[in-house]
């Protein structure tokens, strides 16, 4: 007896338990972080707020702003996987373990890759918002993996995401990937526009400078 998609649909969404605190939470969590960095990052830039509470040592202020955006990453994690440990998981996922586990390493595998690799190319500064700090890169970086996708933190960690919801084969799991994917995409949406005026001002300021020194 086929089983037609409105129905699949149906099945997989019966087995999200939207009343469960801790899937709120988590995705409240999810929420904050881009929220929190995003409206932090800004207010160094304005008022190098981080900046003087380091004494006025932007690269200090910077890695302070590294220290807690990871640890919130931790604790956004334990909370994601707390939620699905709350939630139901799916009969159809169970009737396909060994395929649905090996997606879910898959997806893991790659986003992890994705995200080290990006963090190994940009370092620390490059990572964590130091653009925002006045701590600007010479180039754009292109190599892996770059040349891949152009932000590869952000979709290697929607796959980390879904790699865990697959392991667990929780359908809640599936629903905050998308969360975290939209999530995501707002920030971006703040972030990139804001970035290319951080480094346009910069060309600006090297060409004033050039024409001076002629």
């Amino acid at each position: 007896m086929s089983v037609t998609f409105s129905e699949l649909a149906t099945d997989f969404i019966s087995h999200i338990d939207f009343s469960k605190l801790s899937l709120a939470i988590s995705l409240g969590s999810i929420a904050f972080n881009p929220i929190f960095w995003n409206i932090v990052a800004r207010q160094e830039y304005k008022n190098k707020i981080l900046t003087k509470l380091a004494g006025g040592n932007r690269l200090y202020g910077c890695y302070g702003l590294a220290v807690t955006i990871f640890s919130l990453g931790i604790i956004r994690d334990l909370l994601y996987e707390r939620a699905l440990r709350d939630q139901p998981s799916w009969p159809l996922f169970a009737k396909y373990d060994l395929i649905v586990k090996a997606l879910a390493v898959i997806s893991f595998a790659i986003g992890n890759v994705l995200v080290l690799s990006s963090m190994w190319a940009l370092g620390i500064t490059g990572t964590y918002l130091g653009d925002y700090f006045g701590i600007l890169m010479d180039n754009i970086v292109t190599d892996f993996p770059f040349n891949v996708c152009a932000n590869p933190m952000y979709y290697g960690s929607t796959l980390s995401f879904l790699g865990t919801a697959l392991w667990f084969q929780k359908p809640a799991g599936i629903f905050v990937t998308v969360f975290v994917f939209v999530m995501y995409i707002i920030a971006l949406g703040f972030e990139e526009p804001f970035t290319a005026q951080i480094y346009a001002k910069r060309e600006a300021e090297r060409a004033a400078e050039s024409q001076k020194t002629k």
